[in-house]
């Protein structure tokens, strides 16, 4: 097992890895801008060292100064978290330079899964179902996209090869509107991503969003833990998120499922990693693989009794899972609510300080936050400042409980969307379950216009 681990990143991600780390005996360094010299993490960090100024590019970004980071400080593994460095190739490939262990997967397998073309083309040859679309990166030939086009059926949408997180997508709904649609992704994913490449999929007209987590070894093992429902979103980015899924069939998501943890043994794939699909009319459609941690991944340990950053760790150092397919097992109903510094109807950041932080507790209330009473939250990043996440036998049980903490915590001093998710845990359109990823958007719409009228 290692001695020291270098965390890549910061806020309650970084705090989660600490505690993982504190249970396996692991030394942590954090590392951190000037403007998180305050944050819990760092406070709790065994060492921590400052890399930068506020600007991610010149901190959470910047290379070289956390290599120097991990040398000065004798690292001999990195967590990269989420975000950030997570998914970055490169950045695997200079910490396996040094001989140091990156506590995810090979580089091969981040730049495979990286490249929404390539993905592709890899889950469809392991039999995992994929959105009928483009077979690669769209050409330059105008008649041939729109024959595609016109093949697959409009609604299509346009998205980034080298995209995610939302970004790099453009719905087109007639042919009139195609080429320059894909003329203007293309520009903005060569600003975004360094990838000007783009690719076609049907546009699904009422989807929902299920990703499945898996976990795989170094000796050929590989499992799933589950799948997660993160459909309820606001302009593509994840609000609310549960497991397991409302109303889909165990039978069907234990199909995807294990076809999941086939194509890791296929790929040679290690670490934790999540397939994302659309599902709609009982069928499962791949998008993508986040190749990390993802953020909700409290709701799936919650179910599962599992760790997943411990055995994120512990297969970086060698070691082979704990367990097989039939040794996991699912218990009750897990919900993850994202608090975040923002306004609750405009959206708009609320950074400042906390001058009261009093999180919820009780029985199956679980609080992931990096924040305390008295600290200042940064406007230089994303406006997340923790996760409530409850647990029950039963998904209504699960639910009152996370309303119970919603009205128990207490945030002063800026503004947080608490409120929100109170008015959402209330509709009855999400108590019933199934909603699609287009439903919050809808709602708040409606939200809005309701006020204005008042």
């Amino acid at each position: 097992m290692f001695k020291t681990l270098l965390i890549a990143n910061r806020g309650e991600i970084a705090l989660r890895v600490q505690r993982a780390c504190r249970e396996l005996g692991i030394r942590t360094v954090a590392v951190f801008s000037e403007a998180d010299r305050e944050a819990l993490y760092v406070k709790t960090a065994d060492e921590a060292l400052c890399i930068g100024p506020a600007p991610s590019a010149q901190s959470y970004l910047n290379v070289p100064a956390i290599m120097a980071a991990a040398a000065l400080t004798q690292a001999d593994a990195v967590h990269p978290g989420y975000g950030f460095l997570s998914e970055n190739a490169a950045f695997s490939e200079a910490v396996e330079a040094a001989g140091l262990a990156f506590v995810g997967p090979g580089a091969a397998s981040i730049r495979m899964m990286g490249d929404k073309v390539m993905a592709k083309r890899t889950m469809t040859e392991a039999g995992v179902p994929c959105v009928p679309g483009s077979e690669g990166a769209l050409g330059d030939d105008a008649v041939a996209t729109k024959a595609l086009a016109a093949q697959i059926g409009y609604p299509v949408i346009i998205k980034a090869a080298g995209g995610g997180g939302g970004r790099g997508m453009r719905v087109v709904q007639e042919e009139s509107a195609l080429l320059s649609a894909i003329e203007t992704t293309r520009a903005e994913a060569a600003a975004a991503f360094g990838n000007a490449s783009v690719y076609m999929e049907k546009f699904l007209l009422n989807p929902r969003h299920i990703e499945i987590q898996v976990l795989a070894d170094t000796h050929g093992n590989a499992v799933w833990l589950g799948e997660r429902d993160c459909s309820m979103q606001r302009r593509h980015q994840k609000v609310i998120e549960e497991s397991p899924a409302p109303g889909v069939a165990p039978a069907l998501i234990e199909q995807i499922g294990q076809r999941c943890a086939d194509a890791c043994r296929t790929m040679g794939y290690r670490g934790a990693g999540t397939f994302e699909f659309l599902y709609e009319n009982g069928e499962f459609f791949f998008i993508e693989m986040n190749t990390r941690i993802q953020v909700e991944h409290p709701v799936t340990e919650y179910t599962t009794g599992i760790d997943i950053v411990q055995a994120q760790i512990r297969v970086a150092a060698g070691e082979p899972l704990a367990w097989r397919q039939e040794d996991i097992r699912r218990r009750g109903h897990a919900i993850e609510c994202r608090i975040n510094a923002e306004d609750p109807y405009t959206f708009l950041p609320s950074p400042g300080r906390l001058a009261q932080w009093v999180p919820p507790g009780g029985p199956g209330v679980r609080v992931d936050s990096h924040v305390y009473g008295g600290y200042a939250v940064p406007p230089h990043y994303d406006s997340m400042i923790g996760k409530f996440i409850t647990h029950g036998d039963t998904r209504e049980q699960a639910i009152a409980r996370m309303r119970g903490a919603l009205r128990e915590a207490v945030a002063e001093g800026i503004r947080t969307n608490i409120p929100l998710h109170l008015e959402l845990l209330e509709d009855g359109a999400f108590r019933q379950g199934g909603t699609s990823i287009h439903f919050l958007d809808g709602w708040i719409r409606q939200r809005n216009s309701s006020r204005r009228k008042s």
